[in-house]
């Protein structure tokens, strides 16, 4: 949070539109890659230089330009120049602290995009922002450059021409990128659902202090997913309203899909958040339970060797005429009379439900 906050101070006193990477570089070297199709065609090449992107400007065909690795500040500026984009949109792409948004203007629409990962089954869930440019007959997609991406089924349906992509425009694009990375939100959800019942078996077995630790973790992941998927629900519904002439009402409806899926996903993450904020309250009860337990065998233990300490210390005093001291049945007697004392309170508490 601290390095977050210096590189933010950067910019201080700056104009707006300077350019500046804010974010951890994820990857050494940018790559560049390019899928240009239609109908009857579909062209997929990795790209070295920017300017191998100027013919695609124009193309007839939709061209979408995957760019994984947003850290080179001269090289995401002359990819501006050469899609015309606004000093305000490279600024955003550049930051990589966005929160999820729909910006419209006019010859293009901006999203950006939280995409979750989970780098193995025992990690924490990460996100890696994802923002979009769609224009009239292309899609820029920038990538911090996490390893592997929710969109290789959209590559392997444009190179094989399945289902409606190729056949549309590139608002269609769009939705299919943003429709995959909800989709794999649910595949997040569905890792920490189970990481929720393991836990909820510890509660119930045996909670301690590394319960309490996963609980606070799992609250802490879905704080962050909620940050990272709440705003979604405003980008999808903007899109919809969007009067923009790139998003034609045949994908409009499509958009209301993934609106669904998107205020379930929030919808699952609020209902996690109750779960684990009742799991604490769970647990803390147990936690109290137990120590209950313990004060009450502490209590009645006390209570028990109050009288047999009391006859014990009377007997122990220093005195020379005590009844039955020097009798041979004094000390039988005394034991005798401690051993019921302390039989019939155990008795008598066992009666009262107290044990």
């Amino acid at each position: 949070m601290l390095w977050t906050a210096k590189k933010r101070s950067e910019k201080a006193g700056l104009p707006p539109g300077t350019l500046i990477h804010i974010g951890e570089k994820k990857v050494e070297e940018v790559t560049i890659t390019v899928i240009d199709y239609d109908e009857t065609h579909c062209l997929e090449k990795e790209v070295k230089a920017v300017e191998d992107l100027f013919p695609l400007r124009d193309s007839p065909s939709v061209t979408w330009v995957n760019v994984e690795g947003i850290h080179e500040v001269e090289l995401l500026a002359k990819i501006g120049e050469c899609f015309k984009l606004h000093p305000l949109t490279v600024e955003d792409i550049l930051n990589t602290h966005q929160r999820p948004k729909m910006e419209d203007f006019g010859e293009y629409l901006f999203i950006v995009l939280k995409m979750l990962h989970q780098p193995d089954r025992e990690g924490e869930t990460v996100a890696e922002q994802v923002s979009l440019i769609v224009g009239s007959n292309f899609v820029l997609s920038f990538q911090e450059g996490m390893t592997g991406d929710v969109f290789n089924p959209i590559r392997e349906r444009i190179r094989n021409a399945k289902g409606r992509i190729t056949k549309n425009a590139s608002d269609y694009l769009a939705h299919a990128l943003i429709d995959a990375i909800v989709d794999n939100y649910f595949v997040v959800l569905e890792k920490l659902s189970e990481d929720i019942e393991l836990l909820e078996e510890q509660l119930v077995e045996e909670p301690g202090p590394v319960t309490l630790n996963s609980i606070q973790n799992l609250k802490r992941e879905m704080i962050y997913l909620r940050k990272a998927v709440w705003p979604l629900r405003e980008v999808i519904g903007g899109l919809q309203r969007a009067e923009s002439p790139l998003i034609q009402p045949s994908t409009g409806i499509y958009l209301r899909d993934v609106y669904d899926h998107t205020i379930q996903v929030i919808d699952t993450i609020e209902t996690y958040r109750d779960i684990l904020s009742g799991m604490l309250d769970i647990y803390l009860s147990s936690i109290s339970n137990r120590l209950n337990a313990v004060m009450k065998v502490l209590t009645i233990i006390t209570t028990i060797f109050m009288p047999l300490s009391f006859a014990a210390g009377v007997y122990g005093m220093n005195f020379r005429y005590m009844p039955g001291l020097e009798s041979r049945w004094g000390f039988p007697l005394l034991l005798i009379f401690m051993v019921t004392t302390g039989i019939s309170m155990l008795i008598y508490f066992r009666k009262m439900k107290w044990l």
